[in-house]
C-alpha cells in the first residue's frame, strides 16, 4: 500500500494525550515541541523536560498542548504556590523557580530582538520584588454558583479562587468581597463580573503598578548614553538635561511618565486614545497638556515639537507610521516602554531605518509568575 499522505495535523486530534520532549521557550511563555514534525506550543512545561501533554488545539501550521504529567522534570521546576495554577489563566510561570523565570524571559527578549531587529542584547531581566502580592488591580468574575474566580487559560470558563485568594493580588487591594457586581454582557449571560473600585483620579484604564519604571525612564532620559542611571531623584534633577525641554508622552494613560518628566522640568504634552484616561491625566499632572485621540493621527495633524519622546504603546506596538512620525520630529532621545518583545523589536527595526539607534535597553521583571516582562529601550539619532 502507498504511504499515507496525511499531515500530523490531520492525524492528531484535540484531546489526544501525547509524549513530548520540550525544546526552547517561545514568545508567549510556551515551550516548543514537535509531534511527527509538527510544531506544538506547550504550556506548563520547561525546556529540556519530557512530558505527557493533552492537545488543546490542532491547526495546519501548529498545535497547542498543556502538560498533564511530567515524566522527566527540569531542575528549575517548583511546586506552584497556588493550588489552581495551571487551570487559572493568570499565572503561567508558577511552576518555575523565580530566578529561572527571569532567565526564560531574557531568552525570549534576546531572541525576538535578534530575529526581528537584528539586534544583539546581552542584558539581564532585572528583579523587581515582590514575587507574590504585587498586583494592585484585579478583575474577578463569578461562576454560575456565585463563587468569585478568574478566567481559565484561553477560555471563558471561570476557575473559582482558592480559599486564600489570588496569590499575586496585593494584600491591600480590594478582594472580591469588597468590589461591586455588574452584568457581564451577552457573552457571559447569567454571570457577574466583579471589579475593583478605583479611587477617582488615582488610576485610569492604563494605570499600572510601575512607579519604579517611571522613575527609571526619567533617569535614563536624563543621563548621557552609556552611563549608568543615577540612584535617586536628586541626582536626576541635578543632571537636569530634561529641564526646559519639550517632551511628548505618547499613549500616556493617566500620566505616569508625564508626571516624571514634568517633575524633571520638561514642558510635557501627552497623547492618549482614551478620553477617560486623559481626564485622569489632566487631574494627575495639571502642569502638562494632554490630547485625546489617535496617536498617529494627532502626530500628523498637530504641529508638535519634541526634544524628548516617551511612548508606552499597547501590546500591538506603535507601528511604522508612528515611528516615522516620531523620527520626523528629530528628538534627541526616545524612551520606548514595551510589554511585548516582538512588537518592540519590529518598532526598533523601523526606528533604525529612520536613523535612530538603540543606546540602551533594560528589561524588568514587573510581572513575576507570568511570562510577561517590561522593556525600556532608549534611542538616539545616529
Amino acid at each position: 500500500m502507498p504511504a499515507s499522505t496525511s499531515t500530523p495535523a490531520e492525524r492528531a486530534r484535540v484531546g489526544d494525550v501525547v509524549d513530548l520532549v520540550l525544546e526552547e521557550i517561545a514568545q508567549g511563555g510556551h515551550c516548543v515541541a514537535r509531534l511527527d514534525g509538527q510544531v506544538v506550543f506547550v504550556r506548563d512545561g520547561l525546556p529540556g523536560e519530557r512530558v505527557r501533554a493533552r492537545l488543546t488545539s490542532v491547526g495546519a501550521r501548529f498545535a497547542r498542548a498543556a502538560v498533564t504529567e511530567v515524566l522527566v522534570a527540569s531542575a528549575d521546576r517548583v511546586v506552584p504556590p497556588c493550588p489552581v495554577a495551571g487551570r487559572c489563566g493568570g499565572c503561567d510561570f508558577q511552576h518555575v523557580a523565580p530566578a529561572a523565570q527571569r532567565e526564560l524571559k531574557r531568552r525570549v527578549v534576546a531572541g525576538q530582538l535578534q530575529h526581528l531587529a537584528g539586534l544583539t542584547w546581552d542584558g539581564v531581566v532585572e528583579e523587581v520584588p515582590p514575587v507574590l502580592g504585587w498586583r494592585t488591580r484585579m478583575r474577578y468574575h463569578a461562576t454560575p454558583e456565585g463563587r468569585a474566580g478568574l478566567r481559565g487559560h484561553r477560555t471563558h470558563d471561570i476557575v473559582p479562587l482558592p480559599a486564600e485568594g489570588c496569590r499575586i493580588a496585593a494584600p491591600a487591594s480590594p478582594g472580591p468581597g469588597r468590589v461591586h457586581r455588574r452584568n457581564a454582557g451577552r457573552r457571559h449571560r447569567g454571570w457577574a463580573v466583579l471589579r475593583r473600585r478605583g479611587r477617582p483620579g488615582a488610576r485610569g484604564p492604563r494605570g499600572g503598578e510601575r512607579p519604579a519604571l517611571g522613575r527609571g525612564c526619567r533617569r535614563l532620559l536624563a543621563e548621557p548614553s552609556g552611563r549608568s542611571p543615577g540612584a535617586g531623584r536628586g541626582r536626576a534633577g541635578r543632571r537636569g538635561a530634561p529641564g526646559g525641554e519639550r517632551a511628548l508622552d505618547l499613549y500616556c494613560g493617566v500620566g505616569l511618565f508625564a508626571g516624571a518628566l514634568a517633575t524633571a522640568g520638561c514642558e510635557v504634552t501627552g497623547i492618549e486614545g482614551s478620553k477617560q484616561a486623559v481626564a485622569h491625566a489632566r487631574r494627575n499632572v495639571p502642569e502638562a497638556r494632554f490630547l485625546a485621540g489617535s496617536v498617529a493621527a494627532l502626530l500628523r495633524r498637530e504641529r508638535l515639537t519634541a526634544d524628548i519622546v516617551v511612548l508606552d504603546p499597547p501590546r500591538a506596538g506603535a507601528g511604522p507610521d508612528v515611528i516615522e512620525a516620531i523620527a520626523a520630529l528629530e528628538p534627541r532621545v526616545v524612551g520606548y516602554v514595551s510589554c511585548d518583545p516582538a512588537t518592540l523589536a519590529r518598532d526598533l527595526a523601523a526606528a533604525g531605518r529612520h536613523g535612530y539607534r538603540v543606546a540602551s535597553l533594560r528589561c524588568f521583571d514587573l510581572f513575576p509568575m507570568t511570562h510577561h516582562a517590561e522593556c525600556l529601550a532608549v534611542l538616539e539619532p545616529r
